[in-house]
């Protein structure tokens, strides 16, 4: 697929009709299995990137290069429109946000994220107008030729931040012309109700779902959510599953080990042809 249709294929999806689940790879192969699956969209994942290389997420650990490779990577193998989640945009000030949206374009991706932090723990938010601005700056780069998704992480930060604050970012991120609002860690699904009203029609995106406990993907999309993401939640569990498998291996139990394992046969039956 080109990348000028997936662009149009992803800007689609957000427009219905049905809720876009987008989970996140972080590999070839995971891209792969959740194609399988059938889901018509991907996103790649900061955490699942940075805990890879064995590095923090959300401090510039890892660059954007890297980032934007790897999402790359995940669009390539699978084919699919694949969402980069590029951090803070890699840089305080709108032109690296800028620079962040065209090597996104340059790879191919279908949309991509850009932060209001800024990967300094002291001050963990940029403040309202900068964050506009760049945001602005993110959406004039990228107008009718990626996906921008604009996200305030207040309710993930320290500080003096509330629903009003980030109703009011969202917004104006709107306003500034981002595609897709996205607020991980809002407490309730009167909160996510809100947050859609205020910003239509523009869609609004969720991780996982309310921080008061999961619910049905029937459910976010009965309040208006148009696009559902999982973040770093798959990568966990893949290594969830890693930490039981060694601990049983640890105690000789070779068999519940590797109890389930999918057999290299059906794997390598996902991958392309090669060369």
């Amino acid at each position: 697929m080109h990348p000028t249709e997936r662009y149009e294929r992803f800007l689609a999806l957000h427009q219905g009709p049905g809720l876009l689940t987008m989970p996140n790879a972080w590999d070839g192969m995971s891209a792969l299995l959740l194609r399988e699956a059938g889901f018509q969209a991907l996103g790649s994942s900061s955490i699942a990137i940075a805990f890879a290389l064995g590095r923090p997420d959300g401090v510039h650990a890892v660059s954007r290069e890297a980032a934007v490779a790897n999402a790359a990577l995940l669009s390539d193998i699978s084919g699919l429109p694949v969402n980069g989640d590029l951090e803070d945009g890699f840089g305080p000030d709108p032109e690296d946000c800028a620079l962040t949206v065209e090597a996104a374009i340059a790879a191919g991706l279908a949309g991509l994220g850009i932060e209001d932090t800024t990967a300094d723990p002291a001050r963990p938010i940029h403040d309202f107008d900068l964050a506009v601005a760049r945001v602005r700056r993110a959406a004039q780069v990228a107008r009718g030729r990626i996906v921008l998704t604009a996200r305030t992480d207040n309710y993930l930060k320290p500080g003096p931040y509330d629903l009003d604050d980030t109703i009011r970012r969202l917004s104006a991120f709107a306003e500034a012309g981002a595609d897709v609002l996205f607020a991980p860690g809002l407490p309730d699904l009167d909160a996510i109700r809100a947050v859609v009203k205020a910003v239509a029609p523009r869609p609004v995106n969720v991780v996982v779902g309310p921080a008061s406990g999961p619910v049905s993907a029937a459910t976010l999309e009965q309040v208006g959510v148009r696009r559902l993401s999982l973040g770093g939640a798959l990568y966990r569990q893949s290594l969830r599953a890693l930490r039981d498998s060694a601990q049983a291996l640890a105690q000789g139990d070779v068999a519940t080990a590797l109890a389930g394992a999918i057999t290299s046969r059906e794997l390598a039956a996902l991958l392309p042809a090669w060369p």
